[in-house]
C-alpha cells in the first residue's frame, strides 16, 4: 500500500542521495551498513526490553538503509547484483526485528506473545518469498494489505510506544500483524492462483527437474 508512495518519496531522496554520492560511499556499502545496524539494534537492546531505545536506534539505520537507491540513481550505479543484495538484506533485517522482539518478550515472561512474535517473522518471510516466486514464475503480485513498509511501520511503532510505558500496544499490533500478514499471504495466493488458472500450464518447477535430470555431454 505505502508503495504508491514511493515515486515521491524518491524525489525527497534525490537530493539527499546526491550528498551522501559525493563522499563516495557506494549504494551496497549503504545497504549493507543500514541493515548491519538494524540488526544491532534489534538483537543487542529488544532482548534487554529496550524497546523505544532499540527503536530509535533501528529507525534510524532504515533510515540511512533508504538512500541507497537515490545514490545508485544519481551516480548511475545500478544493478542486478544491488537489487538481490537489496531485498536480501531485508529479510535479514526483517527478521532481526522480530527475533528481537520474540527474545525480548520471553524474557519478560511474555511467552504467548513472544509466539506471536515469531509468528509474524515466519509470516513476513512467506509474504516476500509468495512475491518473489510469483515473479520469478512470471506472474504478477503486487498485492497485499501488510506488505514490509506497513509491517515495519506498525511494529516499530508499537515497540517504541511500548518501550515507553503504554500498556497493551505491543501485544495489539503484534495479533494485527499476525492476522494482516495470513491475509496478505491469502492475497497473493489468489492473485497467482487466477493467473495461474488463465495462463497455460506451465510448471517453472517441472522445469527445473528436468534440465537437473538433462544428462551432461560426456567428455
Amino acid at each position: 500500500m505505502l508503495n504508491k508512495i514511493r515515486p515521491a518519496l524518491g524525489r525527497v531522496l534525490t537530493p539527499v542521495g546526491q550528498t551522501v554520492a559525493r563522499t563516495g560511499v557506494s549504494p551496497n556499502a549503504i545497504t549493507v551498513i543500514g541493515t548491519v545496524g538494524v540488526a544491532a539494534g534489534a538483537l543487542v537492546l529488544f532482548p534487554r526490553g529496550e524497546f523505544f531505545w532499540g527503536t530509535m536506534v533501528i529507525t534510524a539505520f532504515v533510515l540511512f538503509d533508504m538512500l541507497d537507491g537515490a545514490v545508485a540513481r544519481v551516480t548511475g550505479k545500478i544493478s542486478k547484483f544491488g537489487a538481490f543484495l537489496d531485498s536480501t538484506m531485508d529479510r535479514v533485517a526483517d527478521a532481526a526485528i522480530f527475533a528481537g522482539l520474540m527474545i525480548g518478550l520471553y524474557r519478560d515472561g511474555q511467552e504467548p506473545l513472544a509466539g506471536v512474535a515469531l509468528y509474524c517473522l515466519v509470516a513476513g518471510v512467506v509474504v516476500s518469498y509468495a512475491k518473489a516466486r510469483a515473479e520469478g514464475l512470471g506472474y504478477t503480485c503486487n498485492v497485499g494489505i501488510a506488505e514490509r513498509a506497513e509491517r515495519l511501520i506498525v511494529a516499530l511503532v508499537a515497540a517504541g510506544f511500548d518501550g515507553l510505558g503504554v500498556p497493551f500496544i505491543l501485544a495489539v499490533a503484534l495479533w494485527a500483524l499476525a492476522v494482516l500478514s495470513t491475509v496478505t499471504v491469502g492475497q497473493r495466493f489468489a492473485t497467482v492462483y487466477v493467473q495461474a488458472k488463465d495462463a497455460p500450464a506451465v510448471d517453472g518447477a517441472e522445469k527445473e527437474n528436468g534440465a537437473a535430470k538433462t544428462p551432461e555431454p560426456r567428455p
